[in-house]
């Protein structure tokens, strides 16, 4: 990115924008080296100016959400982040139903379930404790305990790469084991969901059972980026993971956690490469004495 286009980026946004940005700083890994420029965008309009512009201008761009799922490269992304904000992180009743929900892409997983328990809603109680965001969590099609979040969506409106807004209704959305198909270089704007009427104790409790299930098999002494791998067919990472004995193994400041197998945690001063060498260990052990393949959940970026 030159100076020209330094410069326009900040004539499109006003404000929001820092340049040579330590992604350490907005993942949860805690590690990552420095994006070209970090772009904090609050409303729909920006956003609509800003993705073709990035497009005619070739520079690459990604969402970063709250920072899960996500490994930056230590030297860094030469592209643009972004992250959204105000009034593309909200969250209201939509339409006549008390159960249809309207959540902004940029809304953090946390902010959408304290909402949903105020109001009685339930449907995504197995979404506690993942730091995500709720266009994040529909990108991915996140999921825990056998619910996956794609089965509660109705609609979704997105930024398409040339800055047209486009609405897509559920029998146009593809959802897969972690994955939903959208155009290229779509950012998902808003989410409708289609929830169950409950009383605000009964998801309480279950939000309650949800997070200590987490607590007792997830490690969160460290900073992580969730599961590292995804599940196989019929099986499951972490187990494949221990079966080889790499539970404990140590790169740096980065440890397979004895608590669970599928989570790389950063002990204190790990680099990004530190999380590459132990992905990398467990693959080819995986591969070597399981002859299964495993496939990355993370993004690895830069």
């Amino acid at each position: 990115m030159d100076q020209r286009q330094k410069k326009e980026l900040v004539e499109i946004l006003q404000k929001g924008v820092e340049f040579e940005c330590p992604m350490s700083r907005y993942t949860t890994f805690r590690v990552g080296g420095p994006v070209e420029a970090l772009c904090i965008i609050s409303d729909l309009e920006g956003l609509q100016r800003m993705v073709p512009y990035l497009g005619r201008e070739k520079i690459p761009y990604l969402v970063v959400g709250r920072g899960s799922n996500l490994l930056v490269r230590d030297d860094g992304f030469r592209g643009v982040a972004i992250i959204l904000r105000e009034k593309l992180a909200h969250v209201e009743p939509n339409g006549k139903s008390n159960q249809i929900v309207l959540a902004g892409g940029g809304l953090a997983l946390f902010e959408l379930l304290d909402y949903c328990k105020g109001k009685g809603l339930g449907g995504l109680e197995f979404l506690a404790g993942i730091p995500g965001t709720t266009g994040g969590a529909v990108a991915m099609n996140a999921g825990a305990w056998g619910c996956d979040v794609g089965s509660r969506v109705q609609q979704i409106q997105i930024v398409t790469s040339k800055g047209e807004l486009e609405t897509l209704e559920q029998s146009r959305l593809k959802f897969k084991y972690r994955a939903l198909s959208i155009p290229k270089g779509s950012v998902i704007t808003s989410v409708k969901f289609e929830l169950n009427r409950e009383s605000p104790e009964a998801v309480i409790g279950k939000l309650s059972e949800y997070l200590k299930k987490r607590h007792e098999k997830q490690p969160s002494q460290y900073p992580s980026g969730g599961s590292v791998f995804k599940n196989p067919p019929q099986d499951y990472a972490g187990r494949l993971i221990e079966k080889t004995g790499l539970k404990g193994k140590r790169v740096g400041g980065a440890m397979i956690s004895p608590k669970h197998a599928n989570f790389i945690v950063n002990t204190g001063g790990a680099r990004a490469a530190d999380i590459l060498a132990l992905m990398d260990l467990a693959r080819k052990k995986v591969k070597e004495q399981m002859g299964v393949e495993l496939e990355p959940e993370i993004r690895v970026i830069g």
